[in-house]
């Protein structure tokens, strides 16, 4: 009974090792099939753009701002796990550094019954906040103003699906993350270190009604870059700071409008970070050894050992659904390159 019962719990482990059980857009395995109905010309092709571009460029990632039942477990996980900094904590939030590139506010939130993203705020160049108003009223997006007198300037409009979107100035957080994050943090860790550092945003995942609009807004608002739309999702570089797959609805699709595609919740249900050093069996071990769960997402159907792209997936003590990857700058046209879809033979 005790060999039997090792064997069961050793292909119970071994068995997320096969394969992955996360897939990169419905149109993976490829066009005019029962997950994509669509041929491929159809799927992708481009929609009228929601304005004309406005020529600015995303220099930094401001800050992420998080919404969650318990703020300071959140911190202590963050801090412990991916290697971030904690720069200040007044009680009812906590404001970490992500290395040198980002910032992420953890605020506490006691009616949330976990984690969630509530915002983005990007740095843009150039800056003249006159001038950005009038480009903001321009596209009919009602910018509101959030300034804190000391230099920080930046205005809040909403996504065609009225996600908070923050455009500021390099004054913020972006500019104090020169000087290093001093502040301890008084709560005990939830389980030792592992010395990982976050190199890079590999993806936010942002689930859309309209993917293509989203797309749109932000490629001509923030001057994203595309990689390539798949006819469910589309992936956006976010200048020199990491990519952002916009999934979502399709307009193209004769059905779009109609059942589920008007119920598509809208939400960054995950992202991911690019953690050094990287070792793909080492870093599920780390995972396990703290209590963690270690779920494989190589958005293929290839085994991660072999995969172009490795991750996982774990939850946060607020139950965020955390990833974590071996991307970094160099190698972040890896996922896009990984999961383009294949066309239907005789299309």
């Amino acid at each position: 009974m005790e060999g039997l019962s090792r064997t069961i719990v050793v292909a119970a482990v071994a068995l997320p090792l096969a394969v992955s059980t996360f897939g990169q857009g419905r149109c993976r395995d490829g066009y005019a099939t029962r997950g994509c109905p669509l041929t491929e010309e159809v799927a992708t092709a481009p929609i009228k753009p929601l304005f004309a571009p406005t020529g600015w460029k995303t220099a930094a990632l401001d800050h992420i701002t998080f919404l969650m039942p318990d703020y300071q477990k959140e911190t202590s996980f963050f801090l412990a796990l991916v290697g971030w900094k904690l720069r200040s904590d007044d009680g009812k939030q906590a404001v970490l550094d992500i290395g040198d590139w980002g910032s992420a506010i953890f605020k506490q939130a006691p009616d949330q019954r976990s984690s969630v993203v509530d915002s983005f705020c990007f740095v843009i160049e150039p800056w003249n906040a006159a001038t950005v108003e009038a480009e903001l009223r321009k596209r009919g997006l009602n910018p509101v103003a959030d300034n804190d007198g000391k230099g920080f300037e930046s205005f809040h409009v909403k996504d065609p699906d009225g996600f908070d979107l923050q455009i500021a100035n390099g004054n913020g957080l972006a500019k104090a993350r020169k000087t290093p994050a001093s502040v301890k943090d008084t709560a005990a860790a939830p389980f030792e270190t592992t010395g990982w550092k976050t190199m890079w945003l590999d993806h936010f995942s942002y689930n859309a009604a309209n993917y293509k609009a989203s797309a749109s807004f932000y490629t001509n608002l923030l001057g994203w870059k595309p990689t390539y739309d798949e006819g469910s999702q589309h992936e956006l570089m976010i200048g020199d700071i990491g990519d952002i797959i916009i999934r979502g609805g399709n307009p193209n699709d004769p059905n779009f409008g109609a059942g589920a595609a008007t119920s598509r919740r809208v939400r960054i249900d995950h992202i991911s970070f690019g953690i050094s050093p990287w070792d793909t069996d080492g870093v599920k071990a780390e995972l396990e050894k703290r209590g963690l769960r270690a779920q494989i997402d190589t958005s293929t159907r290839d085994e991660i050992h072999v995969a172009a792209y490795k991750s996982y997936h774990t939850n946060t003590p607020n139950n965020y659904n955390l990833q974590v990857s071996f991307v970094g700058h160099d190698t972040r046209l890896t996922l896009p390159t990984a999961v383009k879809p294949k066309p239907v033979t005789g299309q």
